[in-house]
């Protein structure tokens, strides 16, 4: 430890890294009675305060507050007090007959001392579910969140102050230098949401610690809309996971393939919705948020610029006002097969549709890009579907649905490859921050030690038989 006694945040690492037995040693009650006041804190406590804070950074509406950040965080502390007891308890797996004798089982145990680097997009939900879980496994943990949003990291700080002492969670507030200074010391495990470039930065520092990651990242997630669809209710369901949060959702639909013969149908039926759900003008309802910061905003706007340059066709939207960070709900078509916004996620309200003559070419545009965190499929037809599940790969799927399948605490969440390494959510998220560890147990005699040395031919000849019928 001593090579890192120059790093600023060595010793709160060396209080936790102290502590970590105690905190992994902790009963079933114990962590259970851990969870609860975490629970209380964000349900009751707090819970006005997490709206107001996420107003202020994002202009997220109450009802969005509710549903993807307090409602988030509640399920996963649920359903771990639900299944904690079972997920804590011995594994017994079975023993082969060369090992006669003995019993094993799996013991999950903590990985110890834990960095949970989060996002801006939804600051409570993807900062306390990864810490939900780290608790329910026994860690301690070093909490990130992101510079972006600072009032509602002020208020993650004060939460896990209030609950925690400083040698089981702690909160380091701060720009990327914060980060850079956290990942250089040798935790047990990453948790890292964000960005595959930026994830590949956390990789890397991790393998100088050979360092466990999960690592929940994005890419460009495919929507394919084909003619069996219902169209009418695809277009509210892909609008609706599209514009939550002003887009900024890793799993949000990124881009539509639609059956270029229907393609005309699909777009009135958005042109319905998105004024069924913001009215005429978006700018105004209290149901649509706003981007993060300004240079988010320039981003995305100059995705907007570069499609205008190259004549794509604005379906709808458009419209952006730089003071307010607000950008219109965009729907574009035409655009040039190597435009910005369909080679870079695009994390922001602007959809584009691309169209195919074939479901074999749609497949291809999927498999022409980095394998993506999620892909949605809206059909009527069973073998389609099959199709396109099977030849492709994603993180995630939803069949005549968008991004609810991150709602199943039954269901492992991460990506593949390029968006991500690792899952969460529920037992998956408590195996990700726990080690299985292997034990295995001697009660009696075993018949291995017929074949200890010195080797003679009557035990070439047991060895012979050990190998055909064990």
């Amino acid at each position: 430890m001593n090579d890192y006694r120059d790093n600023p945040y060595f010793e709160l690492f060396s209080k936790q890294n102290e502590n970590q037995f105690a905190v992994g040693n902790r009963t079933f009650k114990e962590r259970f009675k851990t969870l609860d006041k975490l629970q209380r804190a964000i349900e009751v406590t707090y819970r006005t305060q997490i709206h107001e804070a996420l107003k202020k950074d994002l202009g997220k509406p109450t009802v969005e507050s509710e549903l993807t950040e307090v409602y988030a965080i509640i399920g996963d502390i649920k359903f771990a007090k639900k299944n904690l007891y079972r997920w804590m308890r011995k594994q017994r797996v079975g023993t082969p007959l060369s090992l006669i004798g003995s019993s094993s089982y799996i013991k999950y145990e903590p990985k110890g001392v834990c960095l949970i680097i989060s996002p801006w997009n939804f600051p409570f939900n993807l900062t306390f579910g990864p810490l939900v879980s780290a608790i329910a496994a026994g860690n301690t943990a070093i909490i990130k969140p992101s510079e972006m949003t600072p009032n509602c990291s002020e208020l993650m700080a004060k939460i896990v102050a209030d609950i925690f002492s400083e040698d089981e969670v702690a909160v380091v507030q701060g720009e990327v230098e914060a980060s850079t200074e956290l990942l250089k010391l040798p935790f047990n495990h990453i948790f890292f949401t964000g960005s595959p470039n930026v994830g590949k930065i956390v990789m890397k520092a991790a393998s100088k610690h050979l360092a466990s990651v999960t690592l929940e990242l994005g890419g460009k997630s495919p929507t394919v809309v084909d003619k069996t669809a219902d169209l009418d209710k695809a277009a509210k369901k892909i609008l609706w996971a599209k514009f939550l949060n002003c887009g900024q959702i890793c799993v949000a639909p990124d881009y539509v393939l639609v059956d270029e013969a229907i393609k005309d149908k699909f777009i009135a039926a958005c042109k319905k919705w998105l004024s069924n759900f913001y009215n005429d003008n978006s700018k105004t309802s209290e149901s649509y948020a706003r981007i993060v910061t300004d240079k988010h905003f320039e981003r995305l706007n100059t995705h907007l610029e570069n499609a205008k340059s190259e004549k794509a066709k604005f379906e709808v939207g458009g419209q952006t006002d730089s003071e307010s960070r607000y950008i219109e709900p965009t729907i574009i078509s035409d655009l040039d097969p190597e435009s910005s916004l369909l080679e870079e996620e695009i994390f922001g309200p602007i959809l584009p549709i691309v169209t195919y003559k074939s479901l074999d070419m749609a497949i291809a545009y999927i498999n022409s890009k980095p394998r993506p965190l999620a892909l949605y499929i809206y059909s009527k037809s069973k073998s389609n579907t099959n199709r396109i599940i099977d030849n492709t790969r994603a993180g995630g799927t939803c069949i005549n649905n968008s991004i609810l399948h991150y709602a199943n605490h039954e269901l492992p969440f991460g990506g593949v490859n390029n968006s991500g390494i690792g899952k969460s959510h529920g037992f998956f998220g408590f195996k990700s921050f726990s080690n299985e560890r292997a034990v295995m147990k001697q009660h009696t005699f075993g018949v291995t030690e017929l074949l200890f040395p010195p080797y003679s031919g009557l035990k070439e000849t047991l060895a012979r038989i050990t190998i055909k019928w064990f």
